[in-house]
């Protein structure tokens, strides 16, 4: 059975958005390194050019955009975190090895938690993902 949203409250999409100064190499850490896929792109809408990322099913994306400006955005700490969870450990290294190769390296968590099962990447920007494995779960 579908759960229902909370008070009618049924939403279609959500979009979790931030600004970069750097929208080439988002595309390419998000894209290239992660697996993510390029679903939209706009730009000259009143300064600012985004892109959006998604998973197979765009109903959950991410949005990047930045601004002609620019757009400072230092990561608020490090345990702001996109977190990942993927069943399998073997699509969690070839990941982690893809973006450690493109200049990208695992990093200590700062809640070691995310140690256990997890590997924590920074972006280009400071702002930290982690492909958590969910085997067993």
């Amino acid at each position: 059975m579908k759960e229902k949203w909370p008070n009618g409250m049924e939403v279609a999409q959500v979009r979790f958005a931030r600004p970069t100064d750097q929208l080439k190499e988002i595309e390419r850490f998000y894209c290239e390194g992660v697996g993510l896929r390029k679903i939209g792109f706009f730009s000259g809408h009143r300064g600012y050019t985004g892109l959006l990322i998604g998973l197979p099913n765009s109903d959950y994306h991410l949005e990047f955009t930045e601004h002609e400006d620019g757009s400072p955005c230092p990561a608020p700490t490090k345990d702001n975190l996109l977190v990942f969870y993927i069943p399998n450990k073997e699509t969690i290294v070839e990941i982690a090895n893809k973006l450690a190769q493109m200049g990208y390296p695992e990093v200590e968590p700062e809640n070691l938690y995310w140690k256990e099962k997890g590997v924590t990447i920074e972006d280009p920007d400071g702002w930290r993902i982690v492909l958590m494995n969910t085997e067993g779960v």
